[in-house]
């Protein structure tokens, strides 16, 4: 997270209330094809479900599409940690396409 935070190539933006909540950091991904990337999303999980995510989420896709981008991408994992981004991810009009990844313990 902090080396996110200390790179000049996202943007990010903080919630608060009386405190830190979440943050969203976003980039241009690829400016020639036009892609912008939501990199990270992260909500203290004391204020999930009081629609953070969403708000920094639809942030960020604002941001991107004002920067001229024509497509978003979010990556996240499959697993049930992080069904709650996906659901935010797809309340946003995000959607889910078929990838596969390969990995080897080397």
């Amino acid at each position: 997270m902090r080396e996110v935070l200390a790179n000049t190539a996202f943007a990010v933006w903080v919630a608060e209330d009386v405190r830190v909540i979440g943050f969203v950091a976003a980039r241009v991904f690829d400016l020639e094809r036009r892609i912008g990337e939501l990199y990270m999303l992260a909500v203290d999980p004391a204020s999930q479900v009081r629609g953070v995510g969403t708000a920094l989420t639809e942030h960020a896709t604002n941001w991107m599409r004002e920067a001229g981008m024509r497509v978003g991408m979010i990556l996240t994992g499959g697993d049930p940690g992080h069904a709650p981004a996906r659901r935010v991810y797809e309340k946003s009009n995000y959607t889910l396409l078929p990838a596969a990844g390969y990995y080897k313990a080397l």
